[in-house]
Order: structure tokens, then C-alpha cells, then sequence
């Protein structure tokens, strides 16, 4: 059974997000909300907890997993980003925006995209989330929690609990979360591609 952690949304006890970060660092997977509605997490090594994620949310090979990271220079050290594309992206964080970029070589081989060898990444505008990636010390290996056949992430963490009871470890409940996924841009290419619009405007990008 997956253990619920009540954390406060603002000002997150430190004993909760160790005890997260302790069992992530253990192997686990954790559901844990966001500005953009929950996602699963894991570290980034953790092949096990990938074929969870791609087994409760029944993923192709094709799926993007995302990199959740503390701050911009963060960020910077897994991906690469030229000028235009740097100033954009952090015009733009931290928020509720995933940005699909070609991965440096501190990125697992296996969360790269097959062919195009990208990665995406994000920095959510959350404290908790922001205490989680701090306590851990490296970006969270992320995808957002939309079950089969649902358009919209889960967004209330009894909820969640409730439908993943057995296969996730932690569910971490702040009692408020965001109801809309991200807005997705993809700068793999000479132009930036929405390729999802969620709760981050896609007209800055010039969709």
C-alpha cells in the first residue's frame, strides 16, 4: 500500500521531503503534485520505476519523460540550449511549461528519445517540488499522471492514493494542485513546435 504524506503546500516540512527523497533514493516511485496537476517520480537511474510509470500509464517507447528541475542552471546542465532558445525558456520559468530539448550526456541513455536523442525538461512553479529536487540533489526523472483514456492529469491526492494504492510507494497530499498539464514546446528543430497546449500561454512561443 502507498503511504499518503500530508505536506503544506507553501511552507513543506523538511522531515516530509526527507522521508520522499529517502525513499526515492531507495528505488521507490512517488506521485507528487505539481502546478500542473500530479506526476510520477523517480530518480534518474531508476529503470525499475520507468516500467512502472510506462506500466500504469500504459506509454509507448515514444513517450518524452521529463527531467523536473530545481532552477535554470539546473536545467542548463542536462540539456542543450543556445541563446534564443535560453532566453525564451527562462523568460518562461519557472511555470507550468515542458520544454523538449537535445540531452547532454549527463541524461541516461535510456531516457532519451529513441531517435531524436532529446529530453524534456521543466522547472514547475511549486514549493514543494522545488524542496523535493533540492533534498535530492539532481533533477526528478517525471511524466505526469493522466491514466489511460483520461485528457486531464489527476489533480487530488486521496484520489490518487485511492486508484494507485499498489503501485506507487508515496503519495504526497498538499490539499491544493493544479488541474491543467503543462504546455508542451518542442526546440528540437530550427522552430519551436507546440506540440501540447495546456496551462502555460502557448502564444509566447508563437503558436
Amino acid at each position: 500500500m502507498a503511504r499518503l504524506l500530508e505536506v503544506h503546500p507553501v511552507d513543506p516540512q523538511p522531515r516530509a521531503i526527507q522521508q520522499a527523497v529517502a525513499l526515492l533514493r531507495e528505488g521507490g516511485l512517488i506521485a507528487y503534485p505539481t502546478d500542473s496537476g500530479y506526476a510520477l517520480g523517480a530518480t534518474m537511474g531508476n529503470q525499475e520505476a520507468k516500467d512502472r510509470i510506462h506500466a500504469i500509464r500504459r506509454l509507448d517507447d515514444k513517450h518524452h519523460f521529463t527531467l523536473v528541475c530545481k532552477d535554470f542552471a539546473q536545467l542548463g546542465q542536462f540539456v542543450f540550449i543556445d541563446n534564443s532558445v535560453f532566453r525564451a525558456v527562462k523568460a518562461a520559468t519557472p511555470g507550468p511549461y515542458t520544454f523538449i530539448l537535445p540531452g547532454s550526456k549527463d541524461v541516461p541513455r535510456k531516457l532519451l528519445h529513441t531517435k531524436k536523442k532529446t529530453v524534456g525538461v521543466r522547472i514547475p512553479d511549486s514549493r514543494v517540488v522545488q524542496a523535493l529536487v533540492t533534498e535530492l540533489g539532481e533533477p526528478l526523472m517525471s511524466s505526469t499522471l493522466i491514466l489511460p483514456g483520461e485528457s486531464e492529469p489527476m489533480t487530488e491526492g486521496w484520489l490518487v492514493k485511492d486508484e494507485l494504492d499498489h503501485a506507487v510507494d508515496i503519495v504526497i497530499d498538499t490539499g491544493e494542485c493544479g488541474s491543467e498539464p503543462t504546455t508542451v514546446v518542442d526546440f528540437s528543430s530550427d522552430e519551436p513546435e507546440v506540440v501540447r497546449v495546456g496551462a502555460g500561454d502557448p502564444d509566447r512561443f508563437g503558436w
